[in-house]
């Protein structure tokens, strides 16, 4: 399979090494000053580009019908108007927050075990993320989709980093050292404490995930997650 790169920096890098690996071919490498794109040799498309690039990297795939695979963040106040382009275009589109496989099964552990909570109101919940330091954004896009799938299926209105209400889902952002990424969620009561953590070991399972993702998705059109390439149902 023919993949194109959109950003090359050090998660490009690891998509090239486990595509290769995999058996796929890399046709181009995108950067922020790259003039000329040739869409005519892409069978699927990885976005991990930066946020104002984002955007029109994406939709520049649709238009030429490359199937695109995006794990950049910052950029979803105009998510809707890609999905719009991507199904004008008959093309095919997945972005996740995070592509580790390990993650998309806690996203779903997550969400299952607010619904088991929700009734128990002796039990609030708090989370907790760890990054490296050179990550910029607080809190990470994994919590915000981990609060969003808590929300979902709960009382909780929405979620703050500092001072949040008693309807809010309080949120710690730490930037420790080179931690790859660390995410807790914790229910406490006056008597107990419930809690559930993914702990990333190294970034390789981010690569791996998108990578398996454009695998999935060569050939298909539409929009789809995380689920249904990982058949969550």
């Amino acid at each position: 399979m023919n993949i194109a790169l959109f950003g090359y920096g050090k998660m490009g890098k690891m998509i090239e090494q486990i595509a290769l690996d995999r058996g796929h071919k890399i046709v181009a490498k995108i950067e922020v000053d790259t003039k000329e794109i040739d869409f005519s040799q892409m069978d699927v498309a990885i976005d991990f580009s930066m946020p104002s690039a984002a955007y029109g990297n994406i939709t520049k795939c649709f238009e030429h019908k490359v199937p695109v695979i995006s794990g950049t963040t910052g950029w979803l106040d105009k998510f809707e108007e890609a999905k719009k382009i991507c199904n004008d275009n008959d093309s095919a589109f997945i972005y996740a927050s995070n592509f580790s496989l390990g993650v998309n099964i806690f996203f779903e552990l997550n969400q299952y075990l607010a619904k088991m909570m929700k009734s128990l109101d002796q039990y609030k919940v708090s989370m907790e993320e760890i990054h490296h330091t050179q990550k910029l954004d607080e809190p990470s896009g994994t919590a915000i989709t981990l609060a969003e799938g808590i929300i979902n299926n709960s009382d909780y209105k929405g979620w703050k980093l500092e001072n949040a209400a008693e309807n809010e889902i309080p949120i710690t952002a730490k930037r420790i050292g080179m931690t790859p990424g660390t995410h807790s969620i914790d229910y406490t009561s006056k008597v107990d404490s419930i809690e559930i953590k993914h702990t990333a070991h190294n970034r390789e399972g981010f690569a791996l995930g998108a990578v398996i993702a454009a695998e999935w998705i060569k050939g298909k059109k539409g929009i789809f997650t995380m689920k249904d390439v990982l058949n969550l149902g």
